[in-house]
């Protein structure tokens, strides 16, 4: 049977691990230390996880898609299609360096496998394509995981209008055959094309770690 999860309507989704959640000993002394400090409260640390996620995933595609638009701009669509290959992935690399987080953009039809979703991931982004199939508005999420040491902040991605199309279209359409080309032999099992513009592309799933959450409180 397909589980699907009913994303945020109005507010956020937030699961725990239930009221026997155990964390490790050096989080939960560091939270509760803070908390304590500042007298935190759940839902402060989960607003703050929201918005440092979001700020996260804005700058993330603000990157992805400038450096798209750079390398199609010095090399036409072969440059557009080799920076999706080779360079993107490094641009989340170096994103998630720079916060001590992990970065990543997932979709059910992958381009990259390291793009593929995790089996809780999965879920989440069946839920996100569950509600972009029935005109339900998907906010951003958090998820309490690895027993609540880290908030998993996701968010739907969508197909703009445009360019993109040129490379994540309809094959027999929207994409010239010597794009196709470049773009199925470096991965043959591609899985990212025949979108139309305002369709899921997937979802960008960011793993924060609750005490660097706390900690910028």
């Amino acid at each position: 049977m397909k589980i699907i999860i009913n994303l945020i309507v109005a507010g956020f989704l937030i699961s725990s691990c239930g009221p026997q959640e155990r964390v490790s000993k050096e989080v939960f002394e560091a939270v509760n230390q803070k908390m304590e400090v500042k007298k935190l409260s759940d839902f402060e640390i989960v607003q703050e996880a929201t918005v440092w996620g979001d700020s996260i995933a804005t700058e993330a595609q603000a990157q992805l898609i400038s450096n798209l638009q750079k390398a199609k701009e010095e090399n036409g669509v072969d440059g557009a299609v080799e920076f999706c290959n080779v360079k993107a992935t490094q641009i989340l690399k170096e994103i998630s360096e720079k916060y001590n987080v992990d970065v990543r953009r997932l979709s059910i039809m992958y381009r990259d496998p390291t793009d593929k979703p995790t089996e809780y991931e999965l879920l989440l982004l069946e839920a996100y394509e569950y509600n972009a199939e029935n005109g339900i508005k998907s906010d951003p999420s958090i998820q309490k995981i690895e027993n609540g040491d880290v908030l998993l902040f996701t968010k739907a991605i969508f197909i703009p209008e445009g360019f993109c199309l040129s490379f994540q279209g309809d094959p027999s359409q929207s994409i010239d055959a010597k794009t196709l080309e470049k773009i199925i032999t470096p991965n043959p099992d591609d899985k990212s094309l025949d979108y139309n513009a305002g369709d899921l592309r997937g979802m960008w799933s960011i793993r924060l770690p609750k005490k660097q959450v706390v900690n910028r409180l």
